[in-house]
């Protein structure tokens, strides 16, 4: 805005005392201040608002106007609160430095003065800035990428100081401006994600207004081409776990239409370089479903190994070996069955395992996964490991992976919506592949098995015992662990006597009384007395087999 525009502001109360010549100058922002040398503070551009309190007589005048000019202040407006009249020193300095002078009303407080210019400096940056986001989407859209969602962020930051970021449905940071400073904490992008998903579960409209750790931030769905408004009838549940957000700290609440707008084209921009992410991914889903088809339809094994050679260098690029691989199965599955799963489990995957083995900052996109019908299937490249280990640690742990996002996916399944997850061990060849494929997915049913919208298992708990008990009925579960273990909390209650302990102790011990007895520090024949007690009110026998293993089921169902 230009200066002449204050002065015909009738509610500014601003009478022009010299300068008349300058007032088109542009005014970038505002500053009020009383210090004899504000020069640390000023840019460029600013009115200055003074009540002269740095004035202790006519020679304080010129330094003073000689340091705004310097500076390059578009601008001075003195107030008439203090001293009346501006006194004519002052007049003279600014005449000499061609400085425009103006004198406040006394009725009129700097702080109406600085509202109304940073209001209409804001709208006119966001005018700019909105002109310069929609250059920048058709060189994005017409070309390659310049920068990514960072330069858009960036302009935020530096032309309308907000602070913001892009986040993924997970909560994974994928963006932010440079003036955002720190990273927001991982607490506070769960929540955001979380809060994002379950808003857009209910069918609110953005932006959402969120508070976490008592800062407040305005939350904008970022909805690329194929969830857009071309897709407007398609049901949410097919896009609400693959969308971005844009989180931005700041209350959207009372903005103007035209900022509103304004960012609604950033989520646009933004959207673009999705689009580009997951034109990206073709290749790696196109292998993965090639190697997918091999192993189902009974392949030869050098046939699928030579695809795995085709697809290492893709998607473990510089290994220079084979290396092994890891397969991970989800199913997203929802009420009523109107939803197809596959696509959406497949893009919740490649979310899920972006780089989950790297150490670096920064994630690579290096999972390939397949879909095939409601089930997504994702070949995970691992470096090989020495010869001597044998790869039984490695890799991806189930629950590992969904321990920093079951919140946001529990928030955006609401009550409708289920996903499990099977995790495989380590293999280290072609012909092991068909095996890792059928134990990832029979890990997921034992994960489909419990309780909880969101729900993993991995090899490691498909141990016989393990794998059966997931599928014994709760009546019958509870039944069988009643007539064992029952009559022992009972007896524990009434003569805190410590059995159910003791019971777990020995046959962690393999029955060894030694052991046992070591670790509880008993003696020996304490402990066989506690373990007469046992068999005498269960009707057991402790150095049976069957009746060993009867125990440790009931434990492990308790």
């Amino acid at each position: 805005m230009r200066l002449r525009a204050l002065l015909e502001t009738d509610a500014l109360g601003l009478r022009l005392l010299g300068g008349e010549d300058e007032l088109d100058r542009t005014v970038r922002g505002v500053m009020t201040t009383d210090l004899r040398d504000p020069s640390r503070y000023l840019s460029g551009g600013e009115l200055v608002l003074t009540g002269l309190a740095w004035r202790r007589d006519a020679a304080d005048s010129e330094p003073f106007v000689r340091i705004l000019s310097a500076a390059g202040v578009a601008g001075l407006a003195a107030g008439e609160a203090e001293l009346g009249d501006i006194p004519d020193d002052l007049v003279d300095a600014c005449v000499r430095h061609r400085l425009p002078l103006f004198a406040v009303n006394e009725r009129v407080a700097f702080a109406t003065i600085t509202e109304y210019v940073v209001r209409q400096v804001s709208g006119e940056r966001a005018g700019d800035l909105a002109a310069v986001v929609e250059r920048h989407r058709r060189m994005m859209t017409s070309g390659p990428a310049g920068g990514g969602p960072d330069v858009v962020l960036d302009l935020l930051g530096s032309d309308l100081d907000l602070r913001a970021w892009v986040l993924s449905t997970t909560g994974r940071p994928i963006a932010g401006s440079s003036t955002a400073g720190a990273p927001l904490p991982a607490d506070v992008c769960g929540t955001l994600a979380a809060a994002h998903l379950g808003a857009a579960r209910t069918g609110r409209r953005g932006p959402h207004r969120v508070n976490a750790k008592g800062v407040t931030y305005s939350l904008f769905p970022i909805r690329t081409s194929g969830r857009g408004a071309a897709s407007a009838s398609r049901d949410v549940r097919e896009t609400v776990l693959s969308d971005w957000l844009l989180a931005v700290e700041a209350d959207a609440g009372d903005w103007p239409e035209e900022r509103l707008d304004l960012l609604q084209g950033v989520t646009q921009l933004i959207a673009v370089e999705r689009d580009r992410r997951d034109a990206a991914r073709t290749v790696r889903r196109r292998l993965a479903q090639e190697v997918l088809e091999l192993v189902q339809t009974g392949a030869a094994p050098a046939e699928i190994a030579a695809r795995l050679r085709v697809a290492a260098p893709v998607l473990l690029p510089g290994l220079g070996a084979a290396p092994h691989w890891q397969v991970v199965v989800a199913r997203v599955e929802w009420d009523g069955g109107e939803v197809e799963g596959g696509p959406v489990a497949q893009s919740l995957l490649e979310e899920i395992l972006v780089d989950p083995l790297a150490s670096g900052p920064e994630p690579s996109d290096r999972i390939a996964v397949a879909h095939t019908g409601d089930e997504a299937i994702a070949l995970v490249p691992l470096p090989a490991v020495s010869a001597e280990h044998d790869g039984s640690e490695s890799g991806l742990l189930a629950d590992s992976l969904l321990e920093a996002v079951r919140t946001p996916l529990t928030a955006g399944l609401a009550d409708d919506g289920r996903l499990t997850l099977g995790v495989s061990a380590t293999v280290h060849s072609a012909e092991a592949l068909r095996g890792a494929l059928e134990e990832a997915r029979h890990a997921r049913r034992v994960a489909a098995a419990r309780p909880g919208r969101v729900c993993a298992a991995g090899h490691q708990e498909l141990a016989s015992h393990v794998l059966l008990l997931p599928f014994v009925p709760d009546d019958v579960r509870r039944a069988f662990t009643a007539r064992l273990l029952d009559p022992l909390r009972d007896y524990d209650q009434r003569h805190r006597a410590e059995l159910i302990p003791t019971l777990e102790a020995f046959l962690d011990c393999d029955g060894s009384w030694t052991r046992c007895a070591s670790r509880l520090h008993l003696h020996v024949n304490t402990l066989r007395y506690r373990v007469g007690r046992i068999e005498q009110l269960t009707g057991r026998d402790l150095s049976r087999l069957e009746d060993k293993l009867d125990f440790f089921l009931a434990l492990r169902m308790s």
